[in-house]
């Protein structure tokens, strides 16, 4: 099969493509904001720049591309015809480099959860993935606030 735009062009749709607040990404955010749990995103002096993190519970997540992140099986996690020595080598950096991170996450006693982006192509979805890890949320406050009246 040939590619159907020319090498170039290829060139900058591919470094065209972001690494933060992808289309999984933010319908996993919305999910988990829906569910109550709250998060901080992108935190540097984690390795490998977690996509959510989540303090109260020491959890990590990363919404993986299915095809930058090789998920097994997949049928996105398809390799280019053209250049395949250049996908290969990257691929392999790139699961290389997430089970180097994955391990130096759980070194520091961070639990590590991967989401894959065919897991989450919906809100549902992700609420369902998400909940499978959130089944037992610590106590939280309740967020009523009581009112207070003030004298004038």
């Amino acid at each position: 099969m040939v590619d159907h735009v020319d090498t170039n062009r290829r060139s900058a749709i591919m470094r065209a493509v972001g690494t933060k607040h992808t289309g999984p990404e933010l319908i996993v955010r919305k999910a988990a904001h829906r569910m109550g749990l709250r998060f901080r995103l992108n935190v540097k002096e984690l390795p490998g720049r977690p996509d959510l993190v989540f303090p109260r519970w020491k959890i990590v997540l990363f919404v993986n591309g299915c095809f930058w992140h090789r998920h097994l099986n997949c049928k996105y996690a398809t390799t280019p015809k053209s250049n395949r020595k250049f996908w290969n080598a990257k691929f392999s950096r790139n699961v290389k480099r997430d089970a180097e991170n994955t391990a130096s996450l759980k070194k520091m006693g961070w639990t590590v959860i991967t989401l894959w982006q065919c897991e989450v192509r919906t809100i549902d979805a992700a609420t369902a993935r998400l909940t499978k890890h959130f089944k037992r949320r610590p106590i939280e406050r309740t967020g009523v606030r009581r009112k207070t009246t003030r004298s004038r």
